[in-house]
């Protein structure tokens, strides 16, 4: 293994830790759920090494999340909760290169459109599973209500403020520090 993929290594390591404490630095919710930053490290790791970087960052987060007091009702729950939700937010990284070239080109409106485009991704398909997860093991907190509607409603309320302050601090970041994307 050279160097360059061992700090790289490390930087998902660090990152995936960060992710988990700012996930519990939170605003939480009165029907559970909460409000964080959680999101922001996975996402700075995707935009500045790749898809593969982002994802093993989100899954690893979401192994320490389980692992340190995730709560599991069985085995495939724990797969979309925790294992598939935070690794698919590591797919913002698909705008990867227009946002390398927007942060090159110093337009701070593209740098702030590909963040947006990026983060909604990963947050929509973290939101998908997590809806799944919801109708399929937590059914049974919907009362009267339809499944998909509750799930849909509960999961959003966290997920969309979530989503927002992500596209909000990564946006403010990469337009004052560029040098955050650069590898060495």
């Amino acid at each position: 293994m050279n160097n360059k993929n061992l700090v790289i290594l490390m930087e998902i390591a660090i990152m995936a830790g960060l992710s988990f404490i700012l996930g519990k630095l939170a605003f939480s919710l009165p029907q559970g759920g909460s409000i964080s930053f959680g999101m922001l490290p996975i996402v700075l790791v995707a935009f500045r090494h790749g898809v593969l970087a982002g994802m093993a960052t989100g899954f690893l987060e979401g192994i320490i999340s389980a692992m340190m007091g995730g709560y599991i009702l069985h085995w495939f729950q724990a797969v979309l909760d925790f294992g598939l939700a935070s690794t698919v937010v590591g797919l913002a990284a698909v705008m990867r290169k227009p946002l390398l070239n927007a942060l090159h080109e110093k337009n701070k409106k593209a740098i702030t459109q590909y963040m947006t485009i990026g983060v909604l991704l990963g947050a929509t398909l973290s939101f998908i599973t997590h809806v799944l997860s919801g109708v399929v093991f937590f059914s049974q907190y919907a009362g009267d209500q339809n499944p998909w509607i509750y799930s849909i409603i509960y999961n959003a309320t966290h997920m969309i403020p979530s989503a927002i302050l992500t596209i909000i601090v990564g946006s403010l970041l990469y337009s004052t520090a560029p040098r955050l994307l650069k590898v060495a």
